[in-house]
């Protein structure tokens, strides 16, 4: 196991919300003990006092939960060193060389490139690992490099590109209730399921991230990573194993059965939309850090299918927004209806569908029934509240990196596969095929077509 993390980029908001708060969770948890360091890498000219004292007032704020006592053995781990994260000479002060590291890349995938090559020439110990997160690249072109320039100096073993969303628990739970039931694996299939809704629809706004969301919006942000995750899982076939080759194999085969989307296909398959005001919300163009020039969107919406033998006739829906009327994180899985109708008089049945509900966390089963008199259909629902995680998804992640699995985390030819999938996406929108919508903040999205 891995007792040293490197976090560069170590001031922002992920380290902030999710690494101390992961790690606060691990040390609870006894998977780190006081042998564990990390060090902590950034622009600001801080000292070590300076840093812990950050640090101590953010799992304050966001690891409340976590005992008092752990959070001071995290902050006690922590030094800071201020250095160029793209400067191999800089990397070369701050790095312990006498055992591996994790180095967490907590930057934006602009500079992955540069910080990359910088690390390799600063030299890692053996058996150190890379952790990039999400977005991976920019654009296919992006990953197709960044994967060229990983593979030329570390083994794809030890490069960890992480997506949060795999490792949350009732994502998990998705492939416990489908692979596990016999109820439910002989119907999981077109001939049974008319379609998937994978959606992340967001109350909130854009909440001071203009920096990092202007330049990439929705497509980018949850579509082409979260929610294409998600539907691998939903939709591959069953691994021989849920060991890290078995399970990204069945997710890639997922992400080469997509029907490529042609320039006309992504003008009829695909929305886009930003939000206008109000509920007491500007107008996403007039957020402060926004260029309205960047035309980025906040809603996107693609209908996707899968050409196998698993899924004919099923369309699968993405579907993320911000500023919505409420929030809405769900796996929802809708079934055809029933071929016949036995009951006397004009009575209907509300087709059944399964819904994962992601935060919270959630599992729900619709059915229909019958009322006492046996001839009134009224809608049954069977729901379960799964048991709370271990930890969050970020200390599952960093876990499994600190142990060398690779399972949650995202192959090459995935990264390039789910780019792929999007391209024809966004050159159309690059080409305005596809009209950008508006919809007031607090609503509920465009309205239908």
């Amino acid at each position: 196991m891995i007792q040293q993390l490197v976090i560069l980029g170590a001031t922002g908001d992920l380290t902030a919300r999710y690494l101390l708060p992961a790690l606060g969770a691990l040390r609870t948890a006894g998977h780190i003990d006081e042998r564990f360091g990390f060090t902590a890498v950034g622009r600001e000219d801080w000292t070590d006092d300076a840093f812990r004292a950050w640090a101590a007032d953010q799992l304050d704020r966001h690891a409340p939960d976590v005992p008092a006592e752990r959070r001071r053995d995290i902050v006690t781990a922590a030094r800071y060193r201020k250095a160029d994260v793209t400067d191999p000479d800089a990397l070369t002060a701050v790095l312990p060389h006498d055992q591996p590291v994790a180095a967490y890349l907590a930057l934006p995938p602009s500079i992955f490139p540069a910080t990359v090559t910088a690390l390799y020439a600063a030299g890692t110990a053996t058996g150190s690992t890379i952790v990039l997160e999400k977005p991976f690249g920019e654009s296919l072109h992006d990953a197709i490099e960044l994967n060229q320039l990983l593979s030329d100096r570390y083994p794809e073993q030890n490069v960890f590109r992480v997506d949060h969303f795999l490792a949350m628990a009732t994502v998990l739970n998705l492939l416990g209730v489908r692979l596990a039931n016999r109820v439910l694996e002989p119907i999981w299939n077109g001939t049974h399921i008319e379609r998937v809704d994978i959606v992340w629809d967001e109350s909130l706004a854009l909440e001071g991230r203009a920096g990092y969301y202007d330049g990439v919006g929705a497509l980018k942000d949850m579509l082409q990573n979260h929610l294409l995750q998600l539907l691998c899982l939903v939709a591959m076939e069953p691994p021989v194993s849920l060991g890290d080759r078995d399970l990204r194999d069945r997710k890639i085969d997922v992400l080469r059965s997509v029907r490529p989307l042609s320039l006309h296909d992504a003008a009829q398959r695909t929305r886009r939309a930003r939000y206008a005001a109000g509920a007491g919300i500007p107008a996403y163009v007039d957020e402060q850090g926004v260029d309205p020039t960047h035309h980025t969107e906040t809603f996107a919406e693609m209908l996707l299918e899968l050409d196998n033998w698993r899924w004919p006739g099923t369309t699968f829906r993405l579907r993320t927004g911000k500023a919505l009327r409420a929030n809405r994180q769900e796996v929802a899985v809708h079934f055809r209806p029933v071929p016949h109708m036995p009951f006397h008089g004009d009575v209907t049945a509300t087709p059944n569908v399964l819904r994962f509900g992601l935060e919270p966390e959630s599992v729900s089963l619709h059915l229909t029934g019958t009322t006492t008199r046996g001839d009134v259909l009224t809608p049954l629902t069977l729901a379960a509240t799964p048991e709370p995680a271990d930890l969050p998804p970020y200390g599952r992640l960093l876990l499994d990196v600190l142990h060398g699995n690779p399972a949650l985390s995202i192959r090459a030819d995935e990264a390039e596969e789910s780019w792929r999938v999007v391209t024809p996406v966004l050159d159309a929108w690059a080409k305005d095929l596809v009209p950008m919508e508006e919809y007031p903040a607090g609503s509920d999205g465009p309205a239908p077509r």
